[in-house]
Parts: C-alpha cells; structure tokens; sequence
C-alpha cells in the first residue's frame, strides 16, 4: 500500500523538477554539479513536514539554492586548480528553447561566463530574480538574507551583468549562418573561408580541463586562430566532421572525430561574423550533448 505523504512528495519534486534544474544549472554552470543538487534537493525535501509548507514550488526553489550555493562555494576551489580556462558545461536543448528569449539568454554560454564573475550570493540572486522573476521576499528566503539586502544585491549584480553582457540578441538565422560557413571551412580545409567568418578581433577560449589539448589562455585575432584551428587539425589522425545544433538555447557545432565526440563550439556573433568561440573539448562536460536536457523558467 503506498505512503500518501510520500506520493505527494514525488508528485511535488517531479512536477518541478525541470525548474529545479534549471535553477541549480544556471547558479553552477555544470549540468553534473546540478543533478547531484537535485539529489539533495530531493534528500532532505523528503524530510519536511508537507503540512506545514504552503507553496512547494518556492519551498524546494530554497532548498535547491541553498544546495546549489554550497556547492558553488566548493567549486571555486576546483576551478582555481583547472587545467585551462573554465568554460559552462553545455547541455543540449530542444529548439523551442530558443522561443523563450529571457530562458535562451540566461542559459547561454556568453551570460553565463558573465555570471561566473559574480560572487555566489550575487549570481544566485541575480538568477533568481533576472531569469525567473522570484520576488525579493521569496529570494531573500532562499539566500538567506533580509529583502532589503537582496534589492541591494540584486541592483549591483545587474550592474556588473549589464556592463558585461553581450550587446543585442542575434537571430537564430544569423547565427546558423555563420557557424554554417565555419562548419564547411574545417571540413574542407579552407583557410581563406574561415578567415572571412571570423571576426579580425574574434576571441577562442578552450577548456579541455588538462584531459585534451586546448589553449591555456584565449587566442585573439581572426589569422591566429585560423592557424590555431588548422594547426590542430593537421595534427589529427581521422576526419572532423560538424553539426549545427541548438546548445544552451542557440545554435552551436558539435564536433566529431571520426564519429567520436569531440566537443562543442558555441559562438557569439556580430554583423554576421564570429566574434567569440567557446570549445569545450573537456569529456567530463559533454556527457549532456546526447540527449535533449528539458529546461524551464516555470
């Protein structure tokens, strides 16, 4: 015979499991650091008394920030012995992401570099309030602060994003476009048709984690990192191939090796060009570019 309580307890974590999620991703930039937050989510929501709480969607919002925050603070100390830059891990979304504009923006691999520049306190009450429109109360609950503190770090960590983001949304069309022109340009071998998608200030930051090869520190100017990509290629033993798919909301290439995984470009465009290229090469962090990863603000 089944545990009323308990049925309704499931019932209340899968129903928001998707927005739990989402919440513990956006705050850490790693897909595998968020499902364990879910697993302790889901350990001690089990524990509480239901009948005292009144709204579980905010109830296990708080407990999965709390969880997330502890783990944000343990993760700065893994990312100050990282191998290379740190890049968000990517995860595979389906494409009506991309309708969601608020949702594609605060997944994407350009703002959440951003939020990596706030303090753990700021990047979660930015995410809380930014992407999904918590009320200061609700947050200040979360974080564990009073509400007059949250509008004062929520004000100043709108500030530092504001001053960091990206400039404009670019359409999908535009963007696919281009990583289009880069796709065949490697593909084929073709110098000079790289070097006209390219931006002649575009930025390459790899993160290979110390298990492939990546730059240890960005790579800018367009000839640069033309003979980078090249150079690199001329020293693998198989075919690259490239698919445009969509990646944390917007369109990226995801790179094989003679079938195999490689890793994945997502890209920032301006006028048509390619501005910015984020390779994650690291295996760790492609484990959620297989399969679809549901992600939602509600």
């Amino acid at each position: 015979m089944s545990d009323p309580t308990a049925d309704t307890a499931t019932e209340a974590f899968v129903a928001h499991r998707n927005l739990l999620f989402t919440v513990a991703y956006e705050m850490l930039g790693s897909a595998a650091d968020a499902e364990d937050v879910l697993q302790e989510t889901w350990l001690r929501w089990v524990e509480v008394d239901l009948d005292r709480v009144r709204d579980p969607r905010a109830y296990l919002v708080r407990i999965t920030t709390r969880q997330a925050l502890n783990r944000l603070r343990a993760m700065q100390r893994r990312k100050e012995a990282y191998v290379g830059p740190w890049l968000p891990e990517p995860v595979l979304t389906a494409p009506d992401v991309a309708d969601d504009v608020a949702l594609a923006e605060s997944v994407s691999m350009a703002l959440m570099l951003v939020l990596e520049t706030l303090a753990p306190t700021e990047r979660a009450v930015f995410v809380l309030r930014e992407a999904f429109d918590f009320g200061y109360d609700e947050i200040a609950a979360a974080v564990g602060k009073s509400p007059e503190a949250v509008r004062q770090i929520a004000y100043r960590a709108r500030r530092h994003v504001e001053a960091r983001r990206p400039r404009g949304p670019v359409s999908d069309a535009e963007t696919r476009a281009a990583l289009a022109s880069m796709k065949s340009a490697l593909e084929t071998g073709d110098f000079q048709g790289l070097l006209e998608v390219l931006a002649p200030d575009v930025v390459i930051v790899g993160d290979g984690g110390g298990f492939k090869h990546a730059t240890l520190r960005p790579v800018v100017g367009a000839d640069k990192a033309a003979r980078m990509f090249f150079g690199g290629l001329a020293k693998l033993d198989g075919t690259l191939t490239a698919d445009v798919t969509s990646v944390n909301g917007a369109p990226a290439l995801i790179v094989h090796l003679d079938g195999e995984l490689d890793g994945v470009m997502a890209a920032r465009i301006e006028d048509g060009r390619i501005t910015g290229v984020y390779y994650v090469r690291n295996p760790e962090k492609l484990t959620h570019v297989t399969s679809t990863t549901p992600l939602t603000v509600r």
